[in-house]
């Protein structure tokens, strides 16, 4: 019993948390290498080269025809891709689409998707493809012991380990992939620019990054979309390979009307249709009248805005739906690859050329070193074929009567093994004369092809002008101009909800206990409405729906409200408190709206005042902002408009019966403040409250002047206020008898 207790000697124990670690380090790194992230040699994800692969060794070159999409997907996850055959699909799918790849590498026939839904493809059994001419950039030269092999997960086959990529297919296609604890996001680029930077990386080796960029400006997606990333910024990604970049639909205006004809890389017209139609419903589009699509074969994207009127900004109006919805989108930027070191990592412009470049000479050593050994052989052979040719009858007769001809025919001719066997192998009819000319022919152009190789594997220059040639061949072949432009915007700006109201007319109305509501139109008579039990009119200011209304309290804070958000004047109103926190105890001093520009003239009742823009007026702050300094004991007067007319003149009047007129522009435009004496009250009375500014407002020539005193009120002309007219800050003129107790002042008309 003691003996089967015992634990079996062969076993082997490890902890749980070692077990774990050693698992999932696997797995990941099994996912970064093999299933995530593209190559730096050949700029693909080993499910892409075992799909290209697979489909060349079908003979799926673009010359052949198409076969079924089902046999090429049998074939890979059959021999060398062992997942889901939905997977694999998908990943030839999206390599044959010419939306979502800059340059395709299968040529697909049938249902292959669309760039409303690029989901949309057809079953594998319904479509057909077949490899496109770009792809032989990637596949010519795989024959000629340029890559390293490795055995297939069955070890039946062997498939290569990278393609001979003859550009750098990396930039030029770009990809997304997630891994374990990294990703990696690389956009398309331009054949051409890439190319042309290469040749020139590899004709300075010293060249810097801003270098390449004169000749990699930045992406080129598919599409013809706009790049709006500034230039710096542009510059920043490719140096630490991290960044983002910006992409905005690109439209034109026909009659009046916006049309998008390119949308941002992978973006999906029908769901920015429905973005805006989204906006429209719920009235946040008041300017745009319609919306269509009129996309079809001939155009892809068309999309139509008509606006309202031919008045609507239409920059303005673009600029909201860019902000708005994906007609401008953000594209992360990562430039995440396994090197040619095999190693997984985050690699600038100039190192990821770097790098092709080691892996491009390696290439083509290894193929002209491959070459140049198959000539070598060839002329080896040849070599003893002449020698057969010359000594034909001992050759014959060695073979007619010799039981082991080979030893015989090394030994007499002084000939290798391998010449042997080839003389062998000869048939009759090659034994005619004229074949002799044909081998030396072959020798000569043999020998030539063999010192080119020698002299071209033996000098650098001569490599460097090879892959240069061989550059300029693959763009020759394949390159285009670049589609997506790229161009300096202003960043794009929604709308604020004031901008999206209409502009109704509107008579906002604050009462007595500070009640705040706002009635529709301006032949309104603010009092006579109902107002709660103790309650009365104090303010009215006549504005519109899409502006801002102002109120200032008796500490001289001012506080905004938009008027689209007050309540009707249908009910008794809100009470500001509800909207605004002003200091306990604070009585509302004055209402005023109107646009950025109008201007007011503010002042307190110890007599001193200023001009301000009501724009300086308003803040989103709801304890308000501080606007005008209160001397000691002084109260806030209401504010009185200022005119657009060109001479102004300022009424000020005290309740002591002294009143001043003097020229507006006397008065200082200031955002806060106390402002400057507009007329001269000694301070001791000023704040005893023995004597205060009663009345306030700004006049123009023409008009006439109500002066209200108790009960009663009298109205001066122009011509009277001569007697009244002054320096701003003087004492003043007394009023006529029966006027000096002022309790207003107000413009009646002329």
């Amino acid at each position: 019993m003691t003996e089967l207790m015992q634990p079996a000697t062969d076993v082997e124990q490890l902890s749980l948390k070692d077990y774990a670690e050693k698992a999932y380090l696997d797995y990941s790194m099994y996912v970064i290498l093999d299933r995530a992230l593209p190559h730096i040699g050949d700029g693909l994800k080993p499910v892409q080269r075992r799909i290209v692969y697979a489909m060349s060794e079908l003979g799926l070159k673009a010359s052949a025809k198409y076969k079924k999409s089902a046999r090429t997907v049998g074939d890979v996850i059959g021999k060398f891709h062992p997942h889901g055959d939905s997977a694999a699909y998908e990943a030839m799918v999206l390599m044959a689409q010419d939306f979502s790849y800059r340059y395709p590498l299968v040529d697909g026939q049938g249902n292959w998707g669309s760039p409303d839904d690029p989901k949309s493809f057809a079953a594998m059994r319904y479509t057909e493809s077949r490899l496109t001419a770009y792809a032989n950039v990637l596949l010519s030269e795989l024959g000629q012991g340029t890559v390293d092999w490795q055995p297939n997960f069955d070890g039946t086959l062997d498939e290569p380990m990278v393609l001979p990529a003859q550009a750098p297919n990396l930039l030029l296609n770009g990809t997304t992939g997630i891994a374990v604890g990294m990703a990696t996001d690389i956009p398309p680029h331009n054949l051409a620019e890439v190319v042309a930077a290469t040749i020139y990386l590899l004709e300075s080796p010293k060249a810097s990054i801003a270098d390449l960029c004169q000749f990699i400006k930045g992406p080129d997606f598919p599409t013809e979309a706009e790049i709006v990333t500034p230039a710096n910024e542009m510059l920043a990604l490719y140096e630490t390979g991290r960044g983002a970049l910006r992409v905005r639909a690109a439209y034109v205006v026909e009659d009046g009307a916006v049309v998008i004809h390119s949308l941002p890389h992978q973006v999906s017209g029908a769901k920015v249709l429905e973005q805006i139609a989204a906006q429209m419903q719920a009235r946040k589009l008041p300017m745009v009248a319609d919306l269509r699509d009129e996309s079809d074969h001939e155009h892809p994207t068309r999309l139509v805005l008509v606006p309202r009127s031919n008045r609507i900004e239409v920059d303005a109006v673009m600029s909201h739906l860019f902000a708005t919805t994906d007609l401008e989108r953000t594209y992360r930027v990562n430039l995440n690859v396994i090197g040619i070191d095999g190693r997984p990592a985050v690699k600038s412009l100039l190192t990821i050329l770097k790098e092709w470049l080691v892996f491009r000479k390696a290439t083509v050593k290894r193929r002209l070193a491959y070459r140049l050994d198959r000539v070598e052989r060839r002329l080896h052979i040849l070599d003893g074929y002449l020698i057969a040719f010359l000594n034909i009858d001992e050759v014959i007769r060695i073979i007619r009567e010799e039981d082991e001809p080979k030893p015989v025919l090394i030994k007499a001719f002084k000939i290798t093994d391998i010449q042997a066997e080839a003389v062998l192998d000869l048939k009759l009819r090659n034994l005619a004369k004229l074949e002799e000319m044909k081998i030396r022919g072959e020798q000569d152009e043999l020998a030539e092809e063999r010192d080119a190789l020698k002299k071209t594997l033996g000098s650098e220059a001569r490599l460097k002008t090879l892959i240069k040639r061989e550059l300029n061949d693959v763009v020759a072949a394949h390159g285009d101009a670049r589609r997506s432009p790229l161009m300096i915007r202003e960043e794009a700006r929604a709308f604020s909800e004031l901008e999206l109201t209409t502009a109704d007319p509107l008579t906002i109305v604050l009462s007595e206990k500070g009640w705040i509501r706002a009635a529709k139109g301006h032949d309104i008579d603010p009092t006579a409405l109902s107002y709660k039990s103790g309650d009365g009119f104090r303010f009215a200011a006549r504005g519109k729906s899409n502006l801002p209304t102002v109120v200032l309290d008796s500490t001289g804070r001012a506080y905004t409200i938009p008027n689209h958000q007050l309540p009707s004047a249908r009910g008794q109103g809100e009470p500001l408190t509800g909207r605004i926190n002003p200091p306990s105890g604070a009585t509302f001093e004055g209402l005023l709206t109107g646009q950025e520009s109008d201007r007011f003239l503010l002042a307190s009742d110890a007599g001193y005042g200023f001009v301000v823009q009501f724009s300086q007026l308003q803040t989103k702050n709801k304890a308000g902002k501080a606007l005008l300094s209160l001397p000691k004991n002084a109260q806030v007067l209401p504010p009185a408009a200022i005119s657009g007319v060109a001479e102004l003149w300022v009424v000020v009047a005290t309740n002591e019966g002294r009143m001043l007129v003097f020229p507006l522009s006397e008065v200082p435009e200031l955002a806060r403040g106390k402002g400057n004496k507009l007329i001269g009250i000694p301070s001791a009375r000023a704040a005893a409250r023995e004597e205060f500014v009663a009345g306030l407002c700004v006049v123009s020539e023409g008009d006439i002047l109500q002066v209200t005193s108790g009960g009663h009120y009298r109205n001066f002309k122009w011509t009277d206020l001569e007697h009244f007219k002054g320096e701003r800050g003087r004492r003043g003129s007394k009023l006529p008898k029966g006027y000096q107790r002022v309790t207003q002042l107000s413009v009646v008309g002329d």
